[in-house]
Parts: structure tokens; sequence; C-alpha cells
């Protein structure tokens, strides 16, 4: 009896499989359009997800929704959203210019590259410019600009050639003293954040432009995986009937296309052997490609000579100390002038020019920008210094904003 009922067991053992799959069968040519429709429906879902937190990663780029509650630096409020980029500007610009001031650039070495005879020679004819500027705030504008060219063109030749000479020593000795203390008169964390805070769409910009590929296949990834993933969500439906399959599945496609794309872009982090191919993360390979794009917008956006000199003049933190500068060497160019023999404009009045002087110096200083912008080479120095970063730093570029989109 006992070898009976063993062999029944094996023989419904046996047979098992090939009735689910006849039932399968037979379910699947019942509704074939139904079934066919799983894997369709899972590649939209997947690709609708992807291209879903893709903007979620950008835009609003302010706060949209109910104002009840909404932390700071956080993008769910209680009812409503805020691009992580947008919302997470100060953090993830502090992290970049962090990178970029101890790995790509030494501000010192680069700001070394400036002539200070260049300088001189470009700003030289602006000083005559905005003294009169000057001196027009003190006398009426009609008799400052006749007292001035009456009084420069009724000095000797020699003379005037003195003060040029004067002039020329004075701005060299302003570009020489900043070169030396750079480091007091220009914040490059400030200088970056502040532009960045300003407009916060200028970071999700930097990141578009270098990631755009990655960003792409994010969202394209999704059909293809979800596609896939789709397949087998629906051989789970012919052989297991649950109402709840569907929706489970859903969601674990929505989850698994992410994940699944973000670790083709990023992983493996170094170059690896598997068999006769070599792996490495999508993004990893295209560090040459990305370092142009970086420098290029970088350069060109946001470490100009403009924003640069902006930074010195009106960031409280160096300002002072700029001022202070300036005004020392206004002091001796004044000295100067006077011939030695020590007539200088007194305390209050001197300190109302030199104000003014440093306030109007930005409407002089564009003639500076072009010479400034090609000799600091801040594009090509960028560009260099990225292309050779360790893939794992390099990685660090673009993978935290991913990061706060798998959380």
């Amino acid at each position: 009896a006992v070898d009976s009922s063993d062999d029944d067991i094996e023989k419904k053992s046996l047979f098992r499989c090939p009735q689910c799959i006849k039932s399968a069968s037979e379910k699947f040519k019942a509704r074939p359009s139904a079934y066919l429709l799983i894997p369709l429906v899972a590649a939209f879902v997947g690709w609708f997800t992807n291209y879903l937190a893709v903007q979620m990663i950008f835009y609003p780029v302010e706060f949209r929704g109910i104002p009840l509650w909404h932390k700071e630096e956080v993008p769910l409020g209680l009812v409503g959203w805020q691009g992580i980029v947008p919302c997470k500007t100060k953090t993830m610009s502090r992290t970049m210019v962090n990178m970029v001031t101890t790995q790509l650039l030494d501000i010192e070495q680069v700001f070394r590259r400036l002539d200070p005879r260049v300088v001189a020679d470009a700003l030289a004819p602006e000083v005559p410019k905005l003294m009169e500027s000057i001196g027009n705030d003190f006398v009426p504008l009609s008799k400052a600009q006749r007292l001035s060219r009456a009084l420069f063109f009724s000095l000797p030749g020699r003379t005037i050639s003195s003060v040029a000479r004067a002039n020329r020593r004075f701005l060299a000795g302003v570009a020489t003293s900043m070169q030396d203390n750079i480091c007091s008169l220009l914040n490059i964390n400030n200088c970056v954040i502040d532009q960045m805070m300003q407009d916060r769409t200028m970071l999700g910009k930097l990141f578009r432009r270098c990631g755009q590929v990655e960003l792409d296949f994010l969202t394209n990834s999704g059909l293809w995986f979800g596609f896939m993933l789709g397949i087998i969500q629906m051989v789970v439906a012919l052989f297991w009937e649950n109402p709840w399959a569907l929706s489970a599945g859903g969601t674990i496609v929505g989850l698994a296309t992410n994940w699944l794309a973000l670790k083709w872009i990023f992983e493996p982090v170094n170059p690896t052997k598997f068999g006769p191919f070599v792996l490495q993360g999508q993004f990893l390979r295209r560090q040459r490609e990305v370092a142009k794009e970086f420098s290029s917008f970088f350069a060109r956006n946001v470490l100009t000579s403009e924003k640069l000199w902006g930074s010195i003049l009106n960031d409280p933190s160096t300002k002072p100390s700029f001022d202070l500068l300036f005004t020392n060497r206004l002091k001796k160019f004044a000295y100067v002038l006077a011939g030695g023999a020590g007539f200088v404009p007194g305390g209050g009045l001197f300190g109302g020019v030199a104000s003014r002087a440093i306030r109007k110096l930005p409407d002089h200083l564009h003639v500076l920008h072009p010479y400034v912008d090609e000799t600091l080479g801040l594009q090509e120095t960028l560009r260099v210094q990225m292309e050779r970063m360790t893939s794992a730093k390099f990685e660090r570029v673009l993978h935290p904003i991913f990061e706060e989109d798998e959380l």
C-alpha cells in the first residue's frame, strides 16, 4: 500500500509541470491581447517613471504646492515639490566648488599668469575718465570738465609724461598687490555659490550639459528594462493568479528600471575585465567629453573676469581687504602726483575720493576682461585637470544628483 501511494505521488509530480504549462497556454490563447499588453504597459511604466524622475531632479525651480510645511533643502513638502537641484543648490554648489578649488584649480598660481604691466596698459586710459567722473561729483559737470582739461594741458610735456608713468606704476602696483593677496581678495566659494543661488537654474544647466547623455539613457532605458521585466511579469501572471500581482509588478518595474539604469551609468567605477570585455560605467567612459563640457561652461559662465571682479568688489568677506589695498595704493599715487611735497587731500576728502573711485571702478574694468579671460586660461586648466582625475573622484562630479533621485 505504501509503495502504491508513493507511485501516485511520483506520477502527480511528473505531470504537475506539464499541466501548469497547458493551463498557462490555454489562458494565453483565451486572452492573448490582454497578456501581450502586460510587457507593453510595463515598458510605458518604466519609461514614464524614469522620465518623471529626471524631470523632478530639475523642476520646478521654485516650490510648487500648498506651503503648509516645507523644510529648507528638502524637496518634498507636506503638499508640494521643488526640484532636487534647485532645492539643494547651496549644498551641491559647495560640494562642486570644493572639488574645483582642491582638485582642479590653484587660484594663486592661475592669477600669477597675469602680467601687471599689461594690466596697467589696458587700464591706464580709463584712469583720467575715472578721475573726471569723481571730479563731477564735487564740481558741476561743465566746470569740472573745463577745469580738469585746462589744468592737464597747461602742464609741461615732461610733467604730463611723468604723470602717465606714475599712472602705470600705480596700476601695475595694484595688480601686483592683488596677485600677492588674491586669497584674501577673492573667495571662490562665495563667488560660485552666490551666482548659483541668484539663478537656481544655472547648476541644473551645468549638470544637464555634462550629463545629458546619462539623463537620456536613464529615461529611455526605462522602456527596454520595463519591457523585459514586463515579459517576466506576464509569465508570472500566466502561472499564478493573484489580484495584487500586476500592481506589485508595476511597483517593482518602476523601481527596478531606475536602479538598473543607475548601475549601468556609474558601475563599475574602475575599468573591470570580464572575460574578453572591459566593463566600466557609461558616465566614467565619457570622462574626456564631460571634462570638456564642464570646463567650457564653468569658464564661460561662472569664473569669467567680470564675475571674479564682481565678487572681489562686492563680497562682504573680501571687499574690506580690497578697499584697504586700493586706498593705500591710491594714497601713494596721490603723493607722487603732488611731486613728493606731501600734499595729499585731507582724510575726509581723500576718503570720499577713494570710496567713489572704488564704487565707480566696475564701469571702467570692461577694457580688462578680454585679457584676463584669455590669460587666466581657466577653460584649458579645468579640462586638463579634470581629465587627470581618478575614476573614483570623477564619478562624484555627477553621481550626487542621481543619489538624491534614488532617495
